[in-house]
């Protein structure tokens, strides 16, 4: 499918939809659902979504996702849509750009990346209480986040080239970087892949590829509901000012597939930790 613009974060949920966060002239979340893209939000509470950034699912098919606003200005928002279709605002606290986001493995926390925080801090979303700082990384633009096993994450940073592992101690570890930017060029999102998640994959946003990275740390799998928000008639029927969606929101693209994500058209990484 063809995306309708600029697409940063996605989300996949568990029949194979994808969640788009889109950006550009038409800022929305959208929904790629059998070649078929719909706008599922381009409102929330009266307000215009201005850059929505990430997004990330809990277990119950409840959806979060970043809106990081203008660059600088600091009116980012995170936003909770839940399974009936509803749409809120939860937090304008983290708003210095929040970017990538998580839910962690035990369903407790959100963890949030503030790129001019620059920080990475975490809300409870099962109680509300929040946000709490986990840690500032100065000097940097934090951008990704990625759970690994044992209890800590990885943190991609748009600057400089270089991805930390942060561990369950809160202990930071540069586990790959590349003062050359070729391989590892403005890593936005990472995550995990293969069977066993014990390989990762980094988004690299100043060169445009991917970038297959052994770093000898595995991931933890991602919550994948089969229902959610956009099983809902509340969905894409209005929006969130009453009004009718436009025309076209619901489209049939006809696109050329992309290539097959295999190990040799990516670029490859060796870390010297392993």
């Amino acid at each position: 499918a063809q995306a309708p613009d600029f697409v940063l974060g996605l989300a996949i949920d568990g029949v194979g939809r994808l969640v788009l966060c889109v950006t550009g002239e038409h800022p929305s979340i959208c929904l790629v659902d059998g070649g078929k893209v719909r706008n599922l939000f381009s409102h929330v509470a009266g307000e215009a979504l201005v850059f929505p950034n990430y997004a990330a699912f809990e277990a119950d098919g409840t959806l979060w996702f970043t809106d990081s606003g203008a660059w600088g200005e600091h009116r980012g928002k995170l936003v909770r849509v839940g399974v009936d279709g509803s749409a809120e605002i939860v937090s304008k606290a983290l708003n210095r750009f929040p970017n990538g986001c998580a839910v962690s493995p035990d369903g407790r926390w959100l963890w949030v990346v503030e790129s001019l925080g620059p920080t990475v801090s975490r809300f409870n979303v099962r109680t509300g209480e929040g946000p709490e700082l986990l840690v500032t990384l100065h000097g940097h633009v934090p951008d990704g986040l990625a759970f690994t096993s044992d209890g800590g994450c990885l943190i991609s940073n748009y600057r400089p080239d270089r991805i930390y592992h942060l561990d369950a101690a809160g202990h930071l570890e540069v586990v790959a970087q590349d003062p050359h930017g070729t391989l590892i060029a403005a890593p936005t999102n990472v995550c995990f892949v293969g069977q066993d998640l014990d390989r990762v994959v980094s988004a690299n946003l100043g060169r445009w590829h991917l970038t297959w990275l052994d770093l000898g740390l595995t991931g933890t799998p991602l919550f994948r509901p089969e229902r959610w928000a956009a099983d809902s008639v509340n969905v894409g029927a209005v929006d969130d000012r009453g009004a009718p969606h436009v025309p076209g929101d619901l489209r049939q693209v006809d696109a050329p597939p992309g290539p097959a994500l295999r190990p040799d058209n990516g670029q490859r990484y060796q870390s010297e930790r392993r």
